[in-house]
């Protein structure tokens, strides 16, 4: 049978009737963003462990799957990668970690002079600026601003308070939950194809090939490309602070680093970052904001188009929608899978859509036609 027989129904039907079709299908759609984000919490530390793992996976199989094409087994191959993996994040850990962890902590204690600082910083542009008989009246919005920022110092200090009390049962567990996930890792890794293809095999074999393929694309490609933007970010702008003096540069080029690993959190970062060290020197934050924006520009159009490619096709408006319902619906994993997701429905809907315009398209050759004289064929036979 012809694919484009597939929507000869919706073809025949009238417009009000595609319409009530339509109205229809929007509240199950509701009932199952509904039912997902229910389950999204109920299993929210196992989905997390299991989503993660699998990411880490699809990650990890590129570099395993580029020894497998030189001739070296899986196995062994999926071995040395994990192993190496794991040597460069201890590394990592044991160098960077400590070092960041312990700037985050004078950050948090010198966050009321940096807000003081700032509050007279601001006072002192106001007065000038009343000098120059330009009268903008900082006073109330400055006032406003700083008993803000102290209560976000008060939750945060008591947020850490909290966290120090419940630390034992925090570490231990954090320590499984990471645990399980290497372990999980691991084994997706080394068996990661076979499941995958007795998932494949569920499907019409017209399907598994494209549907395989786009799915590889959305995640894989873009988790591996966010990785690398990532990477790029915290290594361009951690030498950079550093040369600027700025204080906690370690920790602030880590922190838009990993935020760049999802849609709009390099630019989030850097904006944050800005406002921080501006508290601290205005001057000195505008530099800050000046050398991000042009590394990140560097990155964003010249490395992330070789690197992404535009294999998304999603117009900004959608991947910041994507992202939106993403958090909604399952936190911070729903943030990292929203992106992808949204290509694979944006493949599958276009994919629907050309089928319809092909049923549509046949349809009108057939009325255009003409049918054959019975006495032509009468003629012939």
């Amino acid at each position: 049978m012809d694919r484009s027989s597939y929507f000869q129904w919706w073809n025949k039907l009238s417009v009000p009737a595609r319409l009530l079709m339509i109205g229809l299908t929007a509240p199950i759609l509701v009932l199952n963003f509904w039912a997902m984000s229910t389950f999204a919490k109920f299993f929210g530390a196992l989905l997390s462990v299991v989503v993660v793992a699998s990411l880490l996976a699809f990650l990890l199989n590129y570099p395993v799957s580029w020894a497998v094409q030189r001739g070296l087994k899986r196995d062994p191959a999926s071995i040395i990668v994990f192993l190496l993996t794991i040597s460069i994040l201890l590394g990592l850990g044991i160098t960077l970690f400590p070092l960041a962890y312990d700037q985050a902590l004078q950050l948090i204690a010198r966050l009321p002079d940096w807000i003081e600082s700032g509050r007279q910083q601001l006072m002192v542009l106001s007065q000038q600026a009343e000098d120059r008989g330009i009268p903008l009246n900082l006073d109330v919005i400055i006032a406003q601003a700083i008993d803000r920022l102290q209560g976000q110092i008060q939750s945060l200090t008591k947020g850490i308070v909290n966290l120090a009390l419940g630390t034992v049962s925090s570490v231990l567990d954090a320590l499984i939950a990471i645990l399980v996930t290497i372990i999980l890792t691991f084994y997706l890794l080394q068996h990661g194809d076979e499941l995958w293809q007795s998932l494949i095999e569920w499907l019409p074999e017209s399907k598994q090939k494209p549907v395989s393929q786009t799915l590889t694309l959305s995640f894989q490609n873009y988790f591996i490309g966010q990785l690398i933007l990532g990477i790029c970010m915290a290594s361009a702008l951690i030498p950079t602070f550093l040369f600027l003096k700025v204080p906690f540069g370690l920790l602030f080029g880590l922190t838009i680093g990993t935020m760049a690993l999802v849609p709009f959190g390099g630019t989030v970062g850097i904006i944050s970052v800005t406002l921080l060290v501006a508290l601290q020197n205005i001057w000195l934050g505008l530099k800050v904001l000046s050398a991000a924006f042009i590394v990140q520009q560097i990155l964003e159009n010249l490395v992330a188009p070789r690197v992404l490619g535009s294999f998304t096709g999603l117009n900004p408006v959608w991947v910041f929608i994507s992202v939106l319902i993403g958090a909604k619906t399952a936190g911070l994993i729903g943030v990292v899978i929203a992106v992808p997701t949204a290509v694979v429905i944006k493949t599958s809907l276009m994919s629907v859509r050309s089928r319809i315009n092909q049923g549509e398209a046949n349809t009108m050759v057939e009325l255009l036609t003409p049918a054959p004289d019975p006495e032509v064929l009468s003629k012939i036979s």
